[in-house]
């Protein structure tokens, strides 16, 4: 209970709890890959299928976040569609884009700026 208080309250950055996930092997493997995705660099979709051995499998991809329920193990929130804009999410757009900006903040302060997909230009609002 300590890490999960820690991870929402401080933002520490990957809560590392075991968990037990079932899944597709596609799904494991993507969501195994999200768990790797830096807070404050999403990634677009394409990128996902990719990592994951899969480049033409954008759209089951994208099935595999949506079907993740477990968003706080699960950074499914940092992955975006191809053109910037946020996609889907479980838990609505509204809370996605929250949280995409929580920690494009918190990477900006670390880095002094913030990564080109976080950056408000580049992402479409729908």
């Amino acid at each position: 209970m300590e890490a999960l208080r820690r991870h929402v309250a401080e933002g520490v950055p990957s809560l590392n709890v075991p968990i037990d996930v079932r899944g597709t092997a596609f799904q494991l493997r993507v969501w195994n890959f999200l768990k790797s995705i830096p807070p404050g660099a999403p990634v677009p979709y394409r990128h996902v299928a990719e990592a994951v051995g899969r480049p033409a499998a954008i759209r089951a991809a994208a099935n595999a976040c949506a079907a993740n329920t477990i968003a706080l193990v699960i950074p499914c929130h940092r992955v975006i569609r191809g053109d910037g804009g946020l996609g889907g999410y479980r838990w609505g757009l509204e809370r996605k884009r929250a949280l995409l900006e929580r920690e494009a903040t918190k990477a900006c302060r670390q880095d002094g700026d913030l990564p080109y997909e976080s950056r408000p230009s580049s992402r479409r609002r729908r």
